[in-house]
Order: structure tokens, then C-alpha cells, then sequence
């Protein structure tokens, strides 16, 4: 009897774990993207830093960790920097220095920002770029951004609206 009892138990425990699997499976093909909140940290005495941070995929298929971040000295209330950082998961292609980014907006406009990492980045697969001047000229559309990977080749990563729209949140912040 009691072998019969386990036997139903460890049915029932398998089919428990089989559903929820098919659950999260489906769910993942029917659920949009959260849209993360733009983080506020104090990174030093007096260093007020906004951030916000998407994985999202190039063309190639590849992951890329975007960073947008605004330094803010808490006591004068200046604006120290304004950067974007690139950061490539494994497989990602080495990134070009100091070629700068281009940022293609939906009408077809393109800006470009500096390349911060000039002489050497930490990482083969990061680049740094000032946004600073870039970042009051984009629209709150879909933007595609171009990564130098070579003299001209470039990797495009196409940046959804509520990114955007979370980085002209950032510009706004004092």
C-alpha cells in the first residue's frame, strides 16, 4: 500500500513540474519586455548617478548589455557625464577603438558619439561612448545603433521606443 501511495505521489510531483515548465514556456513567448525604472545611486560622497540597463540583441543574434548613465554632482547640481555603454557577451565581436557610434533615428537622421575608450577599453567587447550631445538631438522613437566593429563594418542594435523613452527620462534628471 504504502509503495502504491509513493508510486502516485512521484506521478503527481512529475506532472506538477511538467506543467509548470509548459507554463513558463508559454508564457515567455506571450509576455512583453518590462520595461525596467531608471536606477538612482549614489556612487560616491556627492556622486548622484541615474542608469538605466537593457540586454537586448544585435543583428547577428548576439546580447549586448546597454548601459545609459548620467553622472550628477549632488552639490553644485552639474552634469559631469553622460555616457553609453556597450558591454558584448560571450561571442560578441571585438569592438573598434576609437571609432565612434552611429545612432540612426527613425527619419533617417544620424548622430554620432565619440568613442570614450581611446586608447585601450577594459574589455575587447566594451566600448564607452559620450552621449552627452547626442542624447538632447534624439526623438523618443526606435533608434538603430551602429557598433564599429571594423573601418566599415558595423554591428546595428535596434533600440525599442521605451528605451528611448527611459534615456530622455535620464536627460531630464538633476
Amino acid at each position: 500500500m504504502l509503495r502504491r501511495i509513493l508510486k502516485i505521489f512521484w506521478w503527481l510531483l512529475l506532472l506538477g513540474i511538467l506543467t509548470i515548465y509548459i507554463y513558463l514556456g508559454l508564457a515567455s513567448f506571450t509576455s512583453q519586455q518590462v520595461i525596467a525604472a531608471v536606477i538612482q545611486l549614489e556612487e560616491a560622497p556627492g556622486e548622484i548617478v541615474y542608469r538605466s540597463q537593457q540586454k537586448l540583441n544585435d543583428n547577428l543574434g548576439n546580447y549586448w548589455q546597454v548601459v545609459l548613465f548620467k553622472r550628477i554632482d549632488s552639490n553644485s547640481k552639474k552634469t559631469s557625464s553622460i555616457n553609453l555603454r556597450l558591454v558584448g557577451f560571450p561571442g560578441s565581436q571585438e569592438l573598434r577603438h576609437p571609432l565612434p557610434l552611429k545612432i540612426t533615428t527613425d527619419t533617417g537622421k544620424v548622430l554620432t558619439a565619440p568613442d570614450i575608450f581611446i586608447d585601450e577599453a577594459p574589455a575587447p567587447t566594451i566600448g564607452q561612448y559620450e552621449f552627452k550631445d547626442v542624447l538632447t538631438q534624439l526623438p523618443t522613437q526606435e533608434l538603430l545603433i551602429g557598433i564599429p566593429v571594423g573601418k566599415q563594418q558595423l554591428i546595428n542594435i535596434s533600440i525599442p521606443e521605451y528605451v528611448v523613452q527611459e534615456w530622455q527620462e535620464i536627460a531630464l534628471k538633476s
